[in-house]
């Protein structure tokens, strides 16, 4: 099969848009860097990449006749707010899980940001007091039991969708969209820079762009802090979404890369270089960037640009998730 064979599902207003981040190259004085915006992609719930992922999601949830949509995340889990959004859209009931995945000291972290949209939106929030792991929950389990219980049919959507069979293939279609927008733009972005956690979106950008002529450093940077199990996870979900849309080869262990050093010691807390790479883009592009996923992904790129590891030559296009709404929840860091 191809990825064209799959049933997909719009929720975006087309290909996300690329701009040049021209201050910003020029002050790291290296690479010309790009940003690919997932967080302006769509009308639902100011967008983000789980948008995308459910495109190929919701032809499943239709077909299975279901009345709920079953997830879970932490207090300010951007996917959980985007399956609110999803589940209002398709005029679908919703229930979330949010888990206390991050010990950080805002005593509204229940009630702002994500959470708060996904109140707004009609989902049934259930508080959790578990704390984070990318695994499957109990949480989760007992929460599709309870809406069975009650008559309802469920439809389960674990954590990112990640573990989901079609997870990987919104990001494998990502890659093919790229390819288009190079021809469009007449450039060639031979590195991408994507933040990891649950795996999915980096692992499928890692299949689509397997299968192109030219080959190109995909760079997933943890924000996780737990790097072997998401490192584990980011490969098996490529490998298997590279099956689904028939690659018809392996993929090296080189495709799969997982870089260390920007996450912190625990998912969600904020470390100095990614408050500097927030206050960086934010002054000097006027892009804003989140505390959990994109100001350590950026943290990231900023080293690796900075210190040559990606070649003052290259073109590097850079994957905005659209997690900015957490920053609701992190109103201490900017006074």
């Amino acid at each position: 099969m191809a990825i064209s064979d799959f049933k997909r599902y719009s929720m975006t207003f087309g290909p996300s848009p690329i701009h040049k981040l021209e201050r910003l190259s020029k002050h790291l004085g290296g690479a010309q860097i790009w940003a690919k915006r997932e967080d302006v992609s769509s009308g639902l719930a100011f967008g983000g990449n789980k948008v995308r992922k459910m495109e190929y999601i919701v032809p499943d949830i239709i077909a299975s006749g279901a009345d709920t949509l079953v997830s879970i995340g932490g207090y300010q889990s951007n996917h959980t707010r985007q399956v609110a959004a999803v589940a209002a859209h398709l005029g679908l009931k919703a229930v979330l899980v949010q888990e206390n995945w991050v010990d950080w000291p805002d005593t509204l972290n229940d009630r702002v940001g994500n959470i708060e949209l996904s109140r707004i939106m009609g989902a049934e929030v259930r508080l959790d007091s578990a704390g984070f792991d990318i695994g499957i929950r109990d949480s989760w389990k007992k929460a599709l039991e309870d809406v069975e219980a009650r008559g309802g049919k469920p439809y389960a959507i674990p954590a990112g969708a990640s573990e989901h069979h079609l997870g990987g293939l919104g990001f494998a279609n990502w890659a093919y969209e790229v390819e288009q927008q190079e021809k469009d733009l007449g450039i060639f972005f031979d590195t991408i820079i994507v933040c990891t956690v649950t795996g999915s979106t980096h692992a499928g950008m890692i299949a689509g762009f397997a299968g192109q002529e030219k080959p190109r450093r995909v760079i997933g940077i943890d924000a996780s802090a737990t790097l072997e199990k998401t490192r584990d996870q980011v490969g098996r979900i490529a490998k298997h979404t590279a099956e689904l849309i028939g690659l018809g080869r392996e993929l090296r262990d080189d495709e799969i890369n997982v870089m260390e050093g920007w996450a912190g010691d625990l998912y969600g807390i904020p470390v100095e270089s990614t408050l500097n790479a927030i206050r960086m883009l934010g002054s000097m592009e006027g892009v804003i960037l989140d505390p959990v996923y994109e100001g350590k992904s950026m943290a990231g790129l900023i080293d690796l640009v900075s210190s040559k590891d990606i070649p003052a030559s290259s073109n590097v296009l850079y994957a905005h998730l659209g997690g900015q709404l957490a920053l609701n929840a992190y109103s201490a860091l900017f006074r």
